[in-house]
């Protein structure tokens, strides 16, 4: 990708082998100097209780670049739920940002003039499952997987508008499926 990135948006999903091992990210990518940079500024400084921000780390006072500022799509209120949100998927999405680097997605040249808003889902029902068996590796993983996926598919514009038109009959929703299965 050579040029400018103004601001370029994603979404992806990667699933796992048990129910809360599911990734979801919507990402939106693009010049600090521009409406990405206030965008990311302003999230910063307009806190939300139980939607915090806070950047992607590998660990604590080692901020990835460029600057991914994630945002919660579920209301946070378990400090259980926290330490996983702020352990393995924080951590996921920060190797993911690097790897997206390393890969030449993003511009090697460009990550301190670039941000990424990430809307980062973690289901609330890995609150269910006892804290010993918690998957901490395989949501890393989903997080890393699915945080590359949404930013090559963020930087190539996909899916493209020739591809929406040509399967958009043959693209099933699958929330509104399963209302009219009657399942929700």
């Amino acid at each position: 990708m050579a040029g400018r990135i103004v601001m370029r948006t994603g979404e992806a999903l990667i699933e796992g082998d048990k129910d809360y091992l599911c990734a979801e990210p919507e990402i939106v990518i693009g010049a600090l100097d521009g409406p990405v940079g206030t965008a990311l500024a302003t999230l910063v400084g307009d806190q939300v209780k139980g939607h915090t921000r806070v950047f992607a780390i590998l660990n604590s006072d080692v901020q990835v670049k460029p600057a991914t500022l994630m945002v919660s799509k579920v209301t946070v209120n378990s400090s259980r739920y926290t330490g996983i949100l702020m352990g393995s998927v924080q951590a996921g999405i920060a190797n993911g940002v690097l790897d997206a680097v390393r890969e030449g997605l993003i511009p090697k040249d460009q990550v301190n003039d670039l941000g990424i808003i990430y809307s980062v889902w973690l289901d609330p029902s890995v609150l269910n499952v006892p804290p010993e068996q918690v998957d901490h590796a395989g949501l890393f993983q989903v997080n890393r997987e699915a945080t590359v996926k949404v930013i090559r598919k963020a930087l190539a514009n996909e899916p493209s508008i020739d591809w929406l038109l040509e399967n958009q009959d043959k693209v099933t929703h699958y929330f509104h499926q399963l209302g009219i299965e009657g399942k929700i």
